[in-house]
């Protein structure tokens, strides 16, 4: 990877790709007692959660963000713990003079910037941590899974409810038919925030007027494969998230919790239809919405039925079942409607209840259906700790890429329909929108000149 440049960012780490046939899992740490060297990309933000557990466990030997006033406090951090560690702005230069001193890699960055570091990462043999949704777009989802089998290493999608016990008991309650057979999913999250300095921040006008860009920050490194355009701060630190180019919305942010414990108890896989009902839609399609339903379809599968599952942001609400025990829902949560009981959640899947008499749930407490999945042993909301352990022992954790991808795909499928407004045939085999050729094109979106795959896995 000498004299590694933007245009090409993959293709000089092919010729790393002998050495990580043979299981890099094994090469990487034959003893689980000694101590990794990671290398984190994106230092503030999520990254301070995402690298503070490995601390005192492991060696950070490579940090690298392109906001140096984002990352100050990360830095230092840091820094007092590991004194030799390398700063770094461009990961790809990271990756040139570092790549045989690292083992394993945290990223932390926007959705838009999530892909390139991840198959760098990957081809050369590195195990990798990535914070939720795991990718921006479906094709993205589908390489990125494809990768993490290909090249054998140990991966982790960062939706901490996954590692919770309450996700276990969704599926074990589920199985042991206690909810009997689920025909809808509700799930729900409040109102956006339009204020500055907030994560759904409107710029003053669209397109955003040009700003200057302010010494701490690489703009071109932040927009990565995004399409160029003039900084504005609307879109940095917080806010990118409101911005399809950057992010997907509270559907694409938070559904890799929310949606999660539905998705792996009723293993929902791919919906064949998707619609939307919007209003009062910002601008065109490139902003988010301010209001919306998107109601997903799953077929029959393994002798459960078809399941429609609706997704209510913006301030729209389920209605609530006479029979539950409720008065009003909370700011956000999912409901799985079952013939025989009803479950509710919050917006993660922590705390799993039945929507049952208080006399009932306490004894439905004392009498719980048999734990069938085993727990962790770091508590709830560990899943760097869950991946540090998986790479020591050599297996995969179950929020590993191949069900992260699966997941995001899923959320990215009703992003699309929510974006549009559009309903959506999905033909998730062929990974393509039957009916709307022009949303279509947005499965694989392009990517700036320099930032194309060069790999072989697609």
């Amino acid at each position: 990877m000498n004299n590694l440049n933007r245009r090409s960012f993959l293709k000089s780490t092919t010729i790393f790709t002998g050495a990580t046939l043979i299981s890099p899992s094994i090469l990487s740490c034959q003893n689980p007692n000694s101590k990794l060297n990671i290398a984190v990309i994106g230092v503030g933000g999520r990254g301070g959660a995402n690298f503070n557990p490995v601390l005192e466990s492991e060696n950070i030997v490579a940090m690298c963000d392109v906001d140096d006033n984002r990352a100050k406090n990360g830095y230092e951090k840091i820094k007092s713990l590991f004194p030799s560690v390398k700063k770094f702005t461009d990961f790809r230069v990271m990756f040139d003079k570092m790549h045989k001193d690292i083992d394993a890699v945290i990223i932390s960055t926007p959705d838009h910037t999530h892909f390139a570091p991840a198959m760098i990462s990957m081809e050369l043999g590195k195990h990798v941590y990535m914070e939720k949704p795991l990718a921006h777009n479906v094709w993205e989802c589908r390489t990125l899974k494809k990768a993490a089998s290909y090249y054998n290493i140990v991966s982790q999608m960062g939706n901490q409810g996954h590692t919770t016990n309450g996700v276990r008991q969704i599926k074990e309650w589920y199985e042991a038919g206690v909810l009997g057979e689920v025909r809808e999913v509700h799930a729900w999250i409040g109102s956006f925030d339009f204020r500055p300095g907030h994560y759904w921040t409107l710029p003053e006008s669209f397109p955003p007027p040009k700003y200057e860009i302010p010494n701490h920050l690489d703009w071109d490194l932040w927009l990565g494969p995004a399409k160029l355009r003039d900084y504005n701060p609307v879109y940095v630190p917080k806010s990118w998230r409101g911005f399809y180019d950057f992010g997907n919305g509270q559907l694409g942010d938070w559904s890799c919790h929310t949606l999660d414990g539905p998705f792996w108890a009723l293993d929902l896989g791919m919906p064949y239809e998707v619609d939307s009902y919007v209003e009062n839609r910002i601008n065109d399609h490139h902003f988010v919405c301010e209001k919306s339903i998107v109601t997903y379809k799953f077929p029959e599968k393994n002798n459960r039925p078809g399941i429609t599952m609706k997704w209510y942001e913006g301030g729209f609400k389920p209605e609530i079942d006479p029979s539950w025990p409720i008065k009003e829902l909370w700011g956000g949560g999912m409901i799985m409607v079952g013939s025989k009981n009803s479950l509710i959640t919050g917006g993660r899947p922590n705390n799993p209840k039945l929507l049952i008499s208080d006399e009932e749930w306490l004894e439905f407490k004392n009498n719980l259906p048999k734990e069938t999945i085993p727990r962790l042993k770091w508590g709830d909301e560990t899943p760097v700790q869950e991946w540090i352990d998986a790479i020591k022992n050599n297996y995969l954790p179950e929020s590993n890429f191949g069900y992260g991808a699966d997941l995001t795909e899923m959320a990215l499928i009703g992003t699309l329909s929510q974006r549009f407004g559009a309903k959506i045939n999905y033909d998730s085999k062929n990974m393509k929108i039957t009916n709307r050729p022009d949303i279509d094109a947005y499965i694989k979106e392009p990517v700036r000149e320099g930032w194309e795959y060069g790999g072989s896995i697609s």
